[in-house]
């Protein structure tokens, strides 16, 4: 009897796995894609729960969260969630005002919402007419159909904005400016009295002097003549080299707060995150191809 009574004790056990898949899904929402992946591991339970559109659902940022983002394919939300990881998606084609379109998509451990701003939708110096700039297709930009070429101007000063809403909360992020050069026409792009500054709602939170195409021989021209960037012994950031084949530089570093949208805000207006890049010295530049500028959390 009592060998009985313990097998039917054992027989009322319930494991984790054997919860109703609702109960599962509603619980692995509350994690990461990350850790929604591993949870598809564990049995066919946890799969099922795991792979089930109210998970992925939940990954996926909605129009009202994302005010850039108007729609995405919903037929199966896995599978329109990686897609954003591994695509992205246009999410403005510019006529909101803004002149270009914007490329988003989302990292994939972790869903943070990342963003390319194109060249057209930039803020380009136009200080010496209109032939300054030359937008054209590139072989290496498969995310916009055009790119701007630097013909000449002797102001460079590049900008460009996104509303601190449409960026994940609580989640440090860089700003990058991805560029590259045309060969035998780049001149004065190797100075070093670049400066590139991120401001979140008109407070400047990061700023570093920077170069774009370093070359020493050119910096010890520029330091002997007594202008360095960013005052006295200031280190120049450098720039990496990408696997797509075009250059970026970080240009400053920041973290929205989830409430910053609203103490940051003036008057009534919505905060805006601003990324400029711009070169001191008023003389002759050209060669500078600007691809976009991006916003990407940063990796921990």
């Amino acid at each position: 009897m009592a060998a009985e009574c313990g097998q039917q004790h054992e027989s009322d056990e319930k494991q984790v796995g054997d919860l109703p898949e609702v109960c599962l899904a509603l619980a692995i929402a509350l994690t990461s894609p990350r850790d929604a992946a591993r949870c598809a591991a564990v049995s066919p339970a946890f799969r099922a729960a795991a792979d089930s559109d109210h998970v992925w659902g939940r990954f996926i940022p909605t129009s009202r969260s994302l005010p850039l983002l108007q729609q995405l394919p919903r037929s199966n939300s896995k599978a329109a969630y990686l897609g954003l990881c591994d695509a992205g998606a246009v999410v403005d084609d510019g006529d909101g005002g803004g002149g270009g379109p914007v490329r988003a998509w989302l990292e994939k451990a972790t869903g943070a919402r990342c963003y390319a701003l194109s060249a057209r939708r930039l803020s380009l110096p136009w200080d010496d007419g209109e032939f300054c700039w030359r937008f054209k297709p590139h072989p290496l930009s498969r995310r916009f159909a055009e790119v701007a070429e630097l013909v000449e101007c002797t102001c460079l000063d590049i900008y460009g904005r996104l509303p601190a809403a449409a960026l994940t909360p609580a989640t440090p992020y860089a700003a990058y400016l991805v560029y590259g050069t045309v060969e035998g026409r780049r001149r004065c792009l190797s100075f070093p009295d670049q400066e590139a500054s991120v401001a979140v709602g008109g407070r400047v939170v990061a700023r570093h002097a920077v170069c774009l195409c370093p070359d020493e021989a050119e910096a010890r021209k520029f330091r002997a003549g007594g202008a360095v960037a960013g005052g006295a012994g200031a280190a120049v950031r450098q720039p990496r080299r990408r696997d797509d084949g075009w250059w970026e530089m970080e240009m400053g570093r920041f973290r929205l707060a989830d409430d910053d949208d609203k103490d940051d805000a003036t008057d009534g207006e919505e905060a805006v995150v601003t990324a400029n890049f711009e070169v001191m010295g008023w003389y002759p530049k050209r060669g500078l191809v600007v691809e976009a500028m991006e916003f990407r959390p940063l990796r921990g």
